[in-house]
């Protein structure tokens, strides 16, 4: 049952705070009070913030990772690999990632993983882009990274096999990374490894 706090404004600051992912009513009470008694700078700091980052963070044309350009820093800087793309689910996976150190190419965000029982399918995802980029940018690797879950294991095999018909190497992360983790909540020295140590994504169903 919602509490009424004998404001309207306070009751509407609460509703949309209570929306955001993790965040209960009463943690939503919580940061509305701290905002009312912060200074008012730093509360309309950071509403301009907020309204800035929406309005002007748009995702990468070519990788689908958030920027604010129309292609991102990593896609456009001279010094990452070209040729080496490793596809993840989300942005999320992309920082985690970028946090280890231990990769230098380029990133497929695919904006999911292939799901029936959520509705989400093949067409859903960024996956026919996926295969332009390696038809038009003589890409040599493609890392698949997702987490290792069904939903994962199936969307790394309907991508392996999209793919095979053209002349690129497809790799996937050491199994360092247990079954149903997210890379999210991976250590930062486990997930590098298994960036290093990727293996052919071939092998792991060759011996069934």
């Amino acid at each position: 049952m919602n509490l009424s706090y004998n404001s309207s404004l306070l009751d509407s600051a609460v509703d949309h705070l209570s929306k955001l992912p993790g965040i209960g009513r009463k943690t939503a009470l919580r940061l509305a009070l701290h905002l009312l008694r912060a200074d008012e700078d730093e509360a309309i700091s950071l509403g301009e913030s907020l309204i800035e980052m929406r309005r002007n963070i748009r995702y990468c044309s070519k990788c689908h990772n958030i920027s604010e350009t129309e292609v991102c820093d990593i896609c456009s800087s001279p010094r990452r690999s070209a040729e080496v793309v490793c596809v993840v689910e989300n942005v999320k996976d992309v920082l985690t990632i970028e946090s280890t150190h231990e990769f230098n190419g380029l990133y497929h965000v695919l904006g999911g993983v292939i799901s029936p029982l959520d509705g989400i399918s093949p067409s859903d995802l960024e996956i026919d882009s996926l295969i332009e980029r390696v038809k038009e940018d003589n890409i040599e690797e493609v890392i698949l990274a997702l987490n290792p879950t069904i939903e994962g294991d199936t969307t790394n095999f309907y991508i392996f096999r999209k793919l095979a018909d053209y002349n690129v190497k497809i790799s996937v992360l050491a199994r360092g990374i247990s079954i149903g983790n997210e890379l999210e909540y991976t250590d930062e020295l486990t997930l590098g490894r298994s960036i290093l140590n990727r293996i052919p994504f071939s092998n792991t169903f060759s011996s069934k």
